[in-house]
């Protein structure tokens, strides 16, 4: 488009209204590149009915877990607005006082917003519709901060002294009716008329729906979502500005702590704060918001879906020692779902059994093929007998048959798994120490990389657990009989009959037979009496040996008889039902095991995708005259990439004169100008400028630097390839 004007300028031109095209999702991104073509859209399927149920589990989740603490800020808010409206203001809160809550919930930041986001919810649908939520980015003076609030309160454009903030109101998304001036006393009319038309149009009606309390005077609730990002001096002024309308407007902040309540002393100092009525209100802790995620999302039999021991061990890694963040741990097991599926032909029988049954009979002669390719299934061949080896490799309707029955076994085996889990977790964590770890994860991870009981601490664990005593013991059983009840099960219902039964007997032990006869009792003590008197070297050593012998022969007590059959019992159901999921066969149609990728998406690494991006243009590009045999860099490659390379040939400090002649004759073989020629390699203004941005580039991403040791030259930061 071409125009005319007086003067030079530069014009912005405004594209049409255009449908916008369509972005790649989650289908694109999974049918592209999908390993086996056969039953690709079952797989998609199967892969979005996962991932939505992992969302909704997850949000039912979350809002069980931050239930308390939201309902106690929505009593907080409503207290403090009856308390207002019913009552003097003035005698019960100081002069300029305003309501605060203050809300610590850890250093998972990106856990906030969905918290945020209920609590919103929540105080708009019962304590007030005026609710407006601020973020430190977005407001980083008072006039910016003072805007964001009105806009969110009043739903209208809000003005400012400020051309270009006049501007930003136009292309906010705001609804532009008419806009207001950006002043508290503004609000404090919007306010005034809103609740006498609230009141006004419904005189005398009942509410059907849930009420809000009082919802002539509703408060005016501001939501600093993160409070140690902003501006301390703006966040004063603002405090200041508002607590002299706190008689006019019924206003209530609610601040977002990360890290801890004496962030409020230190940002704000005490003629601010004591303008606040602060209560504080402290949330779950993300460690126990991941056990209680991985308790119900993961370790379920309901779920078909499993993450072997590495890529547990790598999400639960990033978790602890990266952001805390249990949405961001959930962003890993949808991204191990979605690569499972997209690089897992048999994934199709990873899903709910009937399903799966089904999915068997409909495999593909290539489908077939890779199941006999699998470990496992190698595995299990060779246990069969040569007759069933030859119909397994050869047959393929029996092999269905019996993939069929594999399938159910496997599922019988997860079935089983959970429960027993939970029973030696439970026995384990009433320990000292917690020789199998305190969480559940930890146990769990053991059990997915090696079997447990060749374990030293499985071993100690049992021998510690031999040293209960009678009352310790029968709770921990009668808790691992209540994990074992809902479990629905011919093995499990006879494991139930035991457990009773032992409990039974235990509970019916006389404490008088319990203790060891007095002649015993003389015999262990009768040595200890002699140790108090004087005796030699050889006495000593005499009488320690004879307590051990003692010791030895002691005859057990019914309750040491019953309580090592009981620990017994729990051996025998741990070895049975607690294998590596790596012994089961087709464990690998329900189980990702590529840690390596889960690593790379969610711990990236910016500098080795810089450097492969550098070194391997053609890997990004995807342009045939990039591509080299050897692994150096075209010298068609973009000019960053061609001054990457020359610096790599160079040491500490880097000559720019020498510098600029190499690419200057590199750049100029690509143009195809002759060798021979006078003008070859020559720098002109053209290549001197593609130079001085290509080194600016490097200089802005972090390669080098310029040094005050030799003005001509540069420094070179890193060292070493991708």
């Amino acid at each position: 488009m071409s125009t005319s004007s007086v003067s030079k300028g530069c014009f912005v031109f405004k594209p049409s209204a255009k449908k916008k095209k369509k972005t790649p999702g989650l289908e694109d991104y999974f049918l592209h590149g999908c390993d086996g073509a056969e039953h690709r859209e079952t797989r998609f399927k199967l892969c979005q009915e996962l991932w939505d149920q992992i969302k909704a589990d997850t949000e039912v989740l979350q809002d069980e877990l931050n239930r308390k603490i939201l309902d106690s800020l929505l009593d907080f808010t409503r207290k403090c607005s009856f308390t207002r409206q019913h009552s003097d203001w003035a005698a019960q809160m100081r002069a300029s006082e305003i309501p605060t809550a203050a809300l610590v919930l850890g250093v998972n930041v990106p856990d906030h917003d969905m918290t945020f986001q209920s609590l919103s919810d929540l105080l708009q649908q019962s304590v007030s519709p005026h609710v407006a939520s601020v973020q430190a980015k977005e407001c980083g003076a008072l006039k910016h901060l003072m805007k964001r609030v009105l806009e969110r309160l009043m739903g209208t454009a809000v003005t400012v002294d400020d051309d270009e903030e006049e501007e930003a109101a136009e292309l906010a998304n705001t609804p532009l009716h008419k806009s207001v001036h950006c002043s508290l006393s503004t609000l404090c009319d919007w306010y005034n008329a809103k609740t006498k038309k609230s009141s006004s149009d419904t005189p005398g009606k009942k509410r059907s729906s849930p009420v809000r309390e009082d919802p002539q005077q509703p408060p005016v609730v501001i939501i600093f979502k993160d409070l140690e990002a902003f501006n301390p001096r703006v966040l004063q002024d603002f405090i200041l500005i508002c607590s002299r309308y706190i008689q006019r407007l019924p206003l209530m902040f609610i601040f977002g702590i990360a890290t801890s309540p004496s962030t409020i002393q230190r940002i704000l100092p005490h003629s601010v704060s004591s303008l606040l009525c602060i209560e504080l209100f402290q949330s779950l802790s993300c460690t126990q918001h991941l056990a209680t995620v991985i308790d119900k999302l993961i370790l379920t039999p309901h779920f078909p879906f499993k993450l072997n021991g590495k890529v547990m061990q790598v999400l639960v890694s990033i978790f602890l020692y990266h952001d805390f963040s249990v949405r961001n741990f959930i962003k890993g097991v949808q991204l191990a779902l979605l690569e499972h599926f997209h690089s897992q032909p048999l994934s199709v029988l990873c899903c709910k059994k009937k399903e799966a049954l089904l999915n068997v009979m409909q495999l593909s002669q290539s489908d077939l093929e890779r199941i006999r390719q699998l470990p496992s299934f190698k595995r299990y061949v060779e246990e069969q007998e040569p007759q069933e080896q030859l119909n397994l490799l050869t047959d393929d309707t029996h092999l269905k048959v019996v993939c069929q029955k594999l399938v159910k076994e496997l599922r019988k085996y997860h079935k089983h798994y959970y429960p027993i889990l939970r029973c030696l977790h439970t026995l384990t964590t009433s320990l000292p120490r917690y020789p199998l770890g305190k969480q559940i994860r930890e146990l769990h991870i053991t059990c997915l990389e090696k079997n447990v009981w060749d374990n030293e601490e499985y071993q100690s664990a049992m021998k510690l657990l031999k040293m209960l005593a009678k009352d310790e013991l029968i709770a921990l059983l009668q808790r691992c009989l209540e994990i074992l009840q809902p479990v629905k099960s011919k093995k499990m219902k006879n494991a139930r009959v035991q457990l009773e039964e032992l409990l039974a007997k235990l509970k019916q032990l006389d404490t008088v037979a319990a203790e060891a006869p007095p002649c015993v009792e003389e015999s262990l003590t009768s040595p200890v009496k002699n140790l108090g008197k004087k005796t030699d070297l050889f006495q000593l050593q005499k009488t320690l040996l004879e307590m051990n012998e003692t010791r030895r022969s002691k005859k057990l007590s019914p309750f040491e008889v019953l309580r090592n059959e009981a620990l017994e019992f729990i051996d025998v159901l741990v070895k049975t039902h607690l294998p590596t999921p790596e012994s089961q066969t087709l464990n690998e149609v329900c189980y990702y095991s590529s840690s390596a990728t889960v690593r790379r998406h969610l711990n990236a690494t910016p500098r080795t995708s810089i450097q492969a991006a550098l070194n391997s243009p053609y890997y990004y590009l995807q342009n045939n005259s990039l591509i080299t045999e050897d692994g150096s860099v075209s010298n068609a490659a973009p000019d960053i990439c061609v001054v990457y390379k020359l610096h790599l040939e160079c040491g500490r400090l880097i000559n720019l004169y020498d510098w600029l002649e190499a690419y200057s004759t590199v750049v100029s073989a690509a143009e195809g100008n002759n060798p021979d020629s006078d003008s070859f390699g020559k720098v002109d203004e053209v290549k001197h400028a593609r130079f001085i941005r290509a080194v600016s580039e490097l200089e802005f991403l972090g390669f080098i630097k310029s040094t005050k040791q030799k003005t001509d030259h540069v420094a070179r930061l890193t060292w070493g390839g991708c």
